[in-house]
């Protein structure tokens, strides 16, 4: 047998477990808190006011389902 060093053999046996181990499941996502969008009861009129600024018309900008971030 060759003469291996313990490094060597360090390597050998985590390779040989690794071999035996499942997979490390893939980091889970999870979107930053200031970039959620909360839902609105949507009203009947699709472009009517703005929520935040009632004299203003909606222009969709997503600021009053946010946290205006």
């Amino acid at each position: 047998m060759a003469d291996v060093n313990e490094q060597e053999l360090r390597d050998m046996i985590r390779a040989s477990i690794a071999r035996h181990l499942p997979p490390e499941p893939a980091a889970a996502f999870r979107a930053q808190i200031s970039h959620l969008r909360f839902t609105l009861a949507q009203g009947g009129d699709g472009d009517g006011a703005c929520l935040i600024e009632p004299a203003v018309r909606c222009n969709h900008c997503g600021y009053c389902q946010s946290y205006g971030h």
